[in-house]
């Protein structure tokens, strides 16, 4: 999945052909748990999904030398692509074997790995499905609290929970990216505490032209090219 933001100039998200495509192309897997007996709530799974991608870049291993370094680097500076995938019982605990880092939220436990090259994928994560992480919400989400990050969802669109899962982990990078340094730290500090929630129609006309930070999609998978499918709405931002 490649995904682009409202931008000028040579961005890893955007869409028409860039530098950035004739360099090596990597990956960054998401694996979410999805036991038969007690799926997580998709809105659940979705922030976690969103922490897990701000935990991971936030890092020591994926900064400066750190062994997750290179990797990080190198998946940066072509197209930034995520993919999600579940796994359940026996596939869980091989993945979990791996190195990545598990994050979890009221229920869900996303589990995220350091860029790979688009085809090289392990063994224990090629075998797992991308398609069947159809969940539900089996009440209504509260309101946001708009004094912490949200993450906003296009109401005009239909989307799987796996795709939901990579775009908004394509919403809160861009956040990270575009925060000044003591934001971001303070949000590490706090453990990246963030929303996600669908926009009404009218809230989200007014998301997509206020200047904060969008996602777009490539079209691969689901959706048409170019649609808008996240603006991250962080106060800091604002």
């Amino acid at each position: 999945m490649t995904h682009v933001p409202a931008a000028p100039g040579d961005s890893p998200f955007r869409t028409e052909p860039t530098p950035r495509d004739e360099a090596p192309q990597f990956v960054l897997p998401l694996v979410v748990r999805i036991e038969k007996s007690a799926p997580p709530a998709r809105t659940d799974a979705l922030e976690t999904a969103a922490r897990a991608v701000l935990v991971l870049l936030g890092d020591e291993r994926a900064r400066g030398d750190g062994e997750w370094a290179e990797a990080v680097r190198d998946w940066e500076d072509a197209r930034i692509r995520k993919v999600v995938r579940r796994a359940r019982g026996a596939e869980w605990r091989r993945a979990t074997e791996l190195p990545g880092i598990t994050v979890t939220g009221a229920a869900a436990e996303v589990r995220v790995f350091p860029p790979i090259p688009l085809d090289g994928w392990p063994k224990e994560l090629a075998k797992l499905q991308v398609s069947g992480t159809e969940l539900d919400d089996p009440e209504s989400p509260a309101e946001p609290d708009l004094t912490a990050p949200v993450l906003w969802l296009n109401p005009e669109l239909e989307m799987s929970a796996g795709k939901e899962m990579a775009q908004v982990g394509h919403g809160a990078q861009l956040a990270w990216w575009a925060l000044p340094d003591a934001a971001r730290g303070a949000w590490r500090a706090a453990g990246h505490p963030l929303t996600v929630r669908t926009a009404t129609p009218s809230h989200w006309r007014e998301l997509t032209t206020g200047g904060l930070p969008l996602v777009r999609d490539a079209g691969f998978t689901e959706i048409a090219p170019g649609s808008a499918t996240v603006v991250a709405d962080h106060p800091a931002l604002r």
